[in-house]
């Protein structure tokens, strides 16, 4: 008995790994995040499979999903928004599988940061101009930041930022983010990328806030901040240059 825990994608329910859909065809138990995670993926669910959403239960209750199963040798399909990596509230989940001695894997997924470039028709990272991305959030209910993880820290870099769980705090990043960037710096919030509803509202730090008070987000977006949202003259790549000199090139001359 294994318990897999499987990258949804951000959304659309054709964008999971060719490996995360087989492994949910073969489970008899799929757990799933409800409110993020899209129901046509449970299609792929074998016949008569326990098929349970999380969306309402705590941690100790899913725990008892997990135990319950391995009681009965029953494989898991653990479906997560996004990707596993970020964000997931994995790490606690694997912590009390490993105290039960439970087997688990990971599936990567489409992260949701990814979905919102696409969505964009943008690359986050441009020559000579943004080479880093940052993931991050802002403190919440949920969890505070650490002291050592502030937007100012991250922004001083000049990355593009993408501000996870924070489009209700939309004020506050503009604030912050203004002083390092400044108000012209361009601005994305995708809210559901790659859902049938997903919606693009783009500005600057200097007129977000305003943008979204017209149109009211409540969750499920990403803020997307930084100069290579906008890029137009920048120089391109060195890798395609037809003097840049490189192994793979060489060998097919």
């Amino acid at each position: 008995m294994t318990v897999h825990f499987i990258g949804a994608g951000p959304g659309a329910a054709d964008l999971i790994t060719v490996r995360g859909r087989d492994l949910i065809a073969r489970c008899p138990v799929c757990l799933y995040a409800g409110s993020l995670v899209p129901k046509a993926l449970l299609a792929y669910c074998p016949p008569q499979a326990r098929i349970v959403d999380t969306a309402p239960m705590s941690l100790d209750e899913i725990e008892a999903e997990f135990v319950s199963a391995e009681q009965s040798g029953r494989d898991v399909a653990r479906l997560h928004s996004g990707d596993l990596a970020v964000f997931s509230a994995l790490a606690e989940q694997l912590r009390r599988l490993e105290r039960h001695n439970i087997p688990y894997t990971l599936t990567p997924g489409v992260p949701a940061f990814a979905a919102a470039a696409a969505a964009l028709g943008r690359e986050l990272t441009v020559p000579e101009l943004a080479q880093s991305v940052v993931l991050t959030r802002v403190g919440g209910r949920a969890s505070r930041m650490p002291e050592t993880e502030r937007l100012g820290a991250f922004a001083a870099t000049r990355a593009t930022l993408a501000i996870h769980l924070a489009v209700h705090a939309i004020d506050r990043i503009a604030a912050e983010l203004v002083p390092f960037y400044g108000a012209a710096c361009p601005v994305a919030v995708v809210v559901r990328a790659s859902w049938p509803d997903q919606r693009i509202i783009s500005g600057t730090l200097g007129d977000i806030v305003e943008r979204l008070a017209a149109e009211p987000v409540e969750r499920t977006a990403m803020v997307l901040v930084g100069p290579a949202l906008a890029a137009e003259n920048f120089r391109d790549s060195a890798l395609y240059d037809a003097d840049y000199q490189r192994r793979f090139r060489e060998i097919q001359r």
